[in-house]
């Protein structure tokens, strides 16, 4: 089991959309290393799924449920997607500014590499911010 987050501007494509369409393929990377961690994903990997621009908090939990694959809103192959299904919300979304003001998290690729939509996450900071969103699921 991998750990990831991926970022989305909650004006372009919200958790409440994400919850409400089910499986949804996440499209529209188009950053080589971001490609690369899609290519990564396996099928039952988690995922935080952070609000960014706006809100700039992590609100919820997806699974991959299909792996990289073309993505169809891209001209050509060399840009993939997944597909990820909603695994719930966090009870308390945990801002930018909370993981950037502890020491714990302070490694995390989310603050080394900000501009990065798709990021790996360890698995103590992965089991660290879902005790802090109060996220129970597995």
């Amino acid at each position: 089991m991998q750990y990831w987050l991926i970022k989305s501007e909650p004006e372009t494509f919200s958790w409440q959309q994400q919850v409400q369409n089910g499986v949804e393929p996440w499209t529209g990377v188009r950053n080589y290393q971001a490609r690369n961690n899609l290519s990564a994903m396996r099928c039952g990997d988690l995922a935080f799924f952070y609000h960014s621009v706006s809100d700039k908090e992590i609100v919820g939990v997806v699974e991959v449920v299909r792996e990289a694959y073309p993505d169809p809103t891209a001209e050509g192959e060399k840009w993939v997607c997944v597909d990820v299904k909603a695994r719930g919300a966090f009870a308390n979304p945990v801002s930018l500014a909370m993981i950037k003001s502890d020491p714990t998290l302070s490694e995390m690729a989310l603050l080394r590499q900000s501009r990065l939509s798709v990021a790996p996450v360890r698995e103590s900071e992965w089991t660290y911010l879902c005790q802090l969103g109060q996220w129970q699921g597995k």
